[in-house]
C-alpha cells in the first residue's frame, strides 16, 4: 500500500483515516507521536487491541520506519503501548490515555487547567511572541556580551540532563525574547512561558524530541547571530510547532 493509495480511501470506509493523516512538517517524530496518540485518545484502537502493522502505519503517515519505531518506543515507555514480538506481535494499546499509570495524566491536566481553547490560545500567543522575537533579535546584529550570553545558553541546553533540560531551554528562549530589544515582549514571554512550563510538566520528556530540539536550537542561534531575520522566523516557527504537536497529542 502506498501513501497515495491510503490517502484516497473514503473517510467513511476507513475509521482510522482522520488520525492517520500524512505527516508533512519538519517535526516528523513529534507529529508521529501526536497521530498515534490520536488513535488511542479517540478510541479508534480500543484498549487491548493492536495498532495497524508498522509498515502500514509508516506508509500512511509517510514517515520512515525508524521514526515510527522511535515514536512507538516512547509511547511504550509512558505505559500507553505494549510492544510484543513474534508472529502475533505488534503494538497493543495498554491503557486509555487518561488512565496511563506513568503519566498521572488526568490529575496533571486538572492541575494545569488548560485544556481545549485555553491550550490553543496559549500555543498561539507563544508562537506570535517567539517568532516575532526571533526576527527582531536577528535584525539587531547581536554581538559582544549579548552574543556570549546567547552562545552560553545554547551550550547549556546541549549538555543539560533530563532533570535540568526544561530550565535551560527556558533560559535560552527567554534570552532571545530579552535580546529582541522590547521590554514588553520579554515580559509577556516570561508570563506565557510560565504557563507553557505548566503544560510541559504534564507530558513526558522524550529523548528523540530533545535531540531534535537541540538541532533546531543550533540552527536558530546561527540564524540570529548571522543576521538572518527570515531564517530565524522560519526555524523558530518550526521549533515551536514540534512542541505544540506533542502538547496537543498528550493533552488536547
Amino acid at each position: 500500500m502506498s501513501g497515495t493509495a491510503a490517502s484516497t480511501r473514503p473517510t467513511g470506509a476507513d475509521p482510522l483515516a482522520a488520525a492517520l493523516r500524512p505527516v508533512r512538517s519538519g517535526n516528523t517524530f513529534e507529529e508521529t507521536v501526536q497521530r498515534v496518540l490520536q488513535l488511542i485518545r479517540l478510541g479508534l484502537v480500543p484498549v487491548g487491541e493492536r495498532l495497524p502493522p508498522e509498515r502500514e502505519l509508516a506508509e500512511r503517515l509517510q514517515v520512515s520506519r525508524v521514526t515510527l519505531r522511535e515514536a512507538l518506543k516512547v509511547l511504550q515507555d509512558t505505559g500507553l503501548l505494549e510492544i510484543r514480538r513474534g508472529r502475533y506481535g505488534g503494538a497493543f494499546v495498554r491503557h486509555a490515555e487518561q488512565d496511563a499509570p506513568s503519566g498521572d495524566g488526568a490529575e496533571l491536566r486538572r492541575r494545569a487547567g488548560l485544556l481545549g481553547d485555553r491550550l490553543e490560545d496559549t500555543l498561539l500567543f507563544r508562537e506570535v511572541l517567539e517568532v516575532g522575537a526571533a526576527e527582531l533579535c536577528a535584525a539587531r546584529a547581536i554581538a559582544g556580551e549579548d552574543e556570549k550570553r546567547l552562545r552560553d545558553c545554547l551550550a547549556a541546553t546541549a549538555v543539560a540532563g533530563l532533570d535540568d533540560y526544561r530550565r535551560q531551554d527556558t533560559r535560552l528562549h527567554l534570552a532571545i525574547a530579552e535580546l529582541s530589544g522590547s521590554v514588553s515582549v520579554a515580559a509577556q514571554y516570561a508570563a506565557v512561558r510560565s504557563t507553557v512550563n505548566e503544560l510541559l510538566d504534564c507530558i513526558p520528556l522524550l529523548p528523540p524530541n530533545l535531540e531534535h530540539s537541540e538541532r533546531q536550537h543550533t540552527e536558530l542561534v546561527a540564524a540570529i547571530l548571522g543576521g538572518e531575520p527570515e531564517r530565524a522566523r522560519e526555524v523558530m516557527r518550526e521549533h515551536l510547532a514540534g512542541t505544540a504537536a506533542l502538547l496537543r497529542g498528550f493533552l488536547a
